[in-house]
């Protein structure tokens, strides 16, 4: 996998240490370094909300609610819910590997806007503070959906507080969705047009979009909750006027795109992964580029197949219906295309590649289920059961979190400069599938039997598929974990990286492993399509001759 003709380059040389004080981290403008902040916090985050998670499938082991109490069962969910959504999936990809790896893809020594970008993370971490805050002084039982009137006028929480932290964390996003986009449109390396982009760039500019247009609504209902809360202003409480389905119209046409900000981004990745493990060029590269804005227009447009069961007229619903299964063209256009470009590719099955598989027998099985919940019908049978939750985790976490997986083994040997323990990626990768299957797969059973999400006891005939499904924590806990120890432990002791390990097409794979402070030693310049494999041909592809900018450069 190393090509010795590849120099690692020397300590001053790479963004790890061109710095070394700790105040130069806390201020430094470098992607680079902000990505690594966003992962680390991230990695918190992720192991608080795991915490909840634990205490939720060690509670429904048993049928009758004899771990915790009721109260403290709801703030558990609740914790986990919140800590999850707002301050690990929705940053996940776009915090991490997109502020990492959009300008050396585009072939820019940093975003357009650096300060910007640190102003992020900090904002970031004020919000989640105050999420972990409110926390730490008890929790609150709401749901991370927060509906009224309960979070406005019945929750005897922390429900303000948390809900600032949200409110204070959704400026994050809108401050890395516009640098995104203005890096996109403005520091693209010459010669590089729209359409010679990588397809994670074209992944991270329509989540962008959906950052930027969506997250405001949200922080107004939110700020309308806080509002009714401390002055009892009547816009969600119909005792003084208002109407608890509006927040749940704007909550949705927030939240509803936003399950695409924690999926775009795994789409690109996806699209990166499946062409540099098939060496092969993406089949339809144009379709799969417009899928990704498409998929982002029509978010904005089903949020009402959240409201099947809340009274709105049977046009909206039929409506709503027909635009929630119209998501799954552009989806499918994407799966059909990987499809296609694995066909005659020169397949290696790495850890990057086997998350890819998992990724795709994920999302494909998830959005099936989707169609599901599009269906009135079927809907309304399964609306608020552990149906929900399956499908909502087969997405999220199934596909969104095993292509950043995938993503981080990948470029793993680009952002540290080390390799990693091949063996054990492919047995923590198998292990994530198998596990994750384990946990979820069950709850589709227990919601088509009729048990309700967010319920403390249950009826006694469903405990079997309630303990298989606690059964795959342990396999998930190993599968998530094990990547924690043996990455750590390739900074060590790894075998030094080259710049192109993978052999893969793309500009961050032509500077040095780690990159210098600014990425590129002289500004490069692309030619030729995006991804520069032979088409149709068996032989082995010319990739780094061909990906490599014009002049060529040495580190």
């Amino acid at each position: 996998m190393t090509d010795p003709s590849q120099e690692r380059p020397s300590r001053s040389e790479n963004f790890w240490t061109a710095r070394e004080t700790a105040l130069s981290w806390f201020l430094t403008t470098d992607h680079k370094r902000v990505a690594v902040l966003y992962a680390l916090t991230l990695i918190a985050t992720f192991a608080l909300g795991s915490v909840g998670a634990a205490i939720v499938r060690l509670e429904l082991i048993t049928p009758a609610g004899d771990l915790v109490s009721a109260e403290a069962y709801n703030r558990a969910f609740t914790l986990h819910g919140i800590v999850m959504v707002f301050f690990f999936l929705v940053p996940l990809i776009p915090a991490t590997l997109g502020n990492f790896l959009l300008p050396l893809m585009l072939g820019a020594k940093d975003l357009a806007f650096p300060r910007l970008n640190l102003a992020s993370w900090y904002v970031f971490v004020i919000g989640a503070g105050l999420a972990v805050a409110a926390i730490a002084m008890g929790g609150l039982e709401t749901g991370w959906t927060f509906y009224t009137p309960l979070s406005s006028v019945y929750a005897d929480g922390y429900v303000t507080l948390a809900i600032l932290g949200v409110f204070v964390s959704g400026f994050a996003s809108i401050f890395t969705g516009i640098n995104f986009i203005v890096t996109t449109h403005t520091l693209r390396a010459p010669g590089m047009g729209w359409f010679q982009m990588p397809l994670f760039v074209w992944g991270m500019y329509a989540t962008s979009l959906v950052m930027v247009l969506a997250t405001p609504v949200l922080a107004v209902t939110l700020l309308l909750v806080i509002a009714e809360r401390a002055f009892g202003i009547g816009v969600f409480d119909p005792a003084i006027g208002g109407d608890p389905l509006l927040f749940q119209h704007l909550f949705w046409f927030y939240s509803h795109p936003a399950v695409y900000i924690m999926i775009l981004p795994a789409l690109g990745v996806m699209s990166e992964l499946v062409t540099a493990g098939s060496h092969n060029r993406i089949f339809g590269y144009r379709f799969v580029a417009f899928s990704s804005i498409a998929i982002a227009v029509l978010s904005f447009l089903v949020w009402g197949h959240h409201m099947f069961t809340s009274g709105q007229s049977m046009y909206g619903g039929i409506v709503f219906s027909f635009l929630s299964f119209l998501v799954a063209v552009p989806s499918a256009v994407k799966a059909y295309n990987w499809a296609a470009t694995l066909y005659k590719g020169r397949i290696t099955l790495n850890t990057p590649f086997l998350y890819a598989l998992s990724f795709i027998g994920l999302f494909v099985f998830g959005g099936l289920t989707g169609l599901v919940l599009a269906s009135i019908a079927v809907d309304v049978h399964v609306h608020d059961t552990y149906f929900v939750v399956a499908h909502f985790h087969y997405i999220m976490v199934g596909a969104a979190v095993t292509a950043f997986m995938g993503g981080l083994h990948f470029w793993w040997p680009k952002i540290t400069g080390r390799l990693f323990n091949e063996s054990l990626g492919r047995f923590s990768a198998v292990m994530l599938f198998l596990g994750f299957n384990l946990t979820f797969f069950p709850q589709f059973v227990l919601g088509y039997l009729g048990m309700p999400r967010r319920y403390h006891e249950y009826d006694p005939d469903l405990q079997i598929w309630n303990v298989l499904s606690s059964a795959g924590v342990p396999m998930l806990a190993v599968g998530y974990g094990l990547p924690l120890l043996y990455l750590g432990w390739s900074l060590k002791i790894g075998e030094k990286a080259g710049r192109n390990p993978w052999n893969a097409a793309g500009l961050e794979w032509t500077t040095t492993s780690p990159p210098p402070e600014h990425n590129f030693p002289e500004p490069p310049e692309w030619e030729g399509p995006a991804y520069p494999y032979p088409v149709g041909e068996t032989e082995e592809p010319q990739v780094q001759e061909e990906a490599q900018p014009k002049p060529e450069r040495e580190a």
